[in-house]
């Protein structure tokens, strides 16, 4: 079994990776709070790679597009805690506490240093997961405002995320697919990121590229690929993955398809 998933309540989820390694994209619709209790959490993004290990906390802020990598480490499965900070109680929240009216946030993933509320509050949490009942909606609504209050209080950024509620507005869709194509998402994801409909999407990106998306796509992947196996020797099994693709068998006939050979055949003799 890839990933093992413990859901009792929406808000609050326990999960254990149980292979050696499991990885997916992600784009989250809600804010979460994530706790690594064991393993190691890599999240690439666009242009920046985190890398986070059993005690570390970070606050993943909604439609982040990324890719999550989860290790086993020292002899241990992956496993964290996640709470979701979902917008509806955020908006609630805030129209009750006061805050600064803050510029929308420009910070990606915000990983947060070892604080000793942070940890009460996580060691509070992680007993819920026993239960072999419903956790009371009081309670699960206490804490949720716990881990907001907490968060405001360790960090000044935590506002200006928590806070913003807009969603995507229409953005530079060449400049955006240029740095995110490797991103294995649905069109609509990607529609939805750029601030547009799927319909006007397909307009604009067929205006902008003279391609329809998933032709573009698939050959900005290929010649990435290519690059990866005849550049940094690295074997097409180490390479289908971080380029977009979901499966080998999959990229191989489509990297011969585009190039007339398979990836296995690429030398430098052969192609130059």
């Amino acid at each position: 079994m890839a990933l093992k998933r413990e859901n009792k309540y929406a808000e609050m989820v326990f999960s254990c990776s149980e292979d050696q390694q499991y990885r997916g994209e992600k784009v989250l619709e809600d804010h979460a709070l994530v706790r690594v209790i064991s393993g190691e959490l890599k999240v690439i993004q666009a242009d920046k790679i985190f890398l986070f290990n059993a005690g570390d906390t970070l606050l993943f802020p909604r439609n982040q597009l990324s890719t999550l990598v989860k290790t086993a480490k020292d002899g241990r499965d992956y496993k964290s805690i996640v709470i979701r900070l979902a917008s509806p109680q955020l908006r609630e929240y805030y129209t009750k506490n006061k805050y600064d009216q803050l510029l929308a946030h420009t910070i990606g993933i915000l990983p947060l240093e070892k604080n000793v509320l942070l940890e009460s509050f996580f060691s509070s949490v992680l007993p819920y997961f026993d239960l072999d009942k419903q956790l009371p909606p009081k309670i699960l609504a206490l804490k949720i405002t716990e881990a907001v209050e907490i968060l405001r209080n360790i960090s000044k950024d935590v506002d200006s995320i928590l806070s913003d509620f807009t969603e995507p507005g229409r953005i530079n869709l060449q400049d955006f697919m240029e740095k995110n194509y490797i991103f294995n998402i649905p069109l609509v994801k990607f529609s939805a990121l750029t601030g547009r409909s799927l319909t006007t999407f397909k307009r604009d990106f067929e205006k902008a590229f003279h391609l329809t998306p998933q032709r573009w796509l698939t050959q900005k992947r290929l010649e990435l690929a290519h690059y990866y196996i005849a550049e940094n020797h690295l074997k097409p099994i180490n390479v289908y993955y971080e380029v977009g693709f979901e499966n080998l068998s999959h990229f191989s006939r489509a990297f011969k398809k585009h190039f007339g050979y398979a990836p296995t055949n690429i030398t430098k003799d052969e192609i130059f």
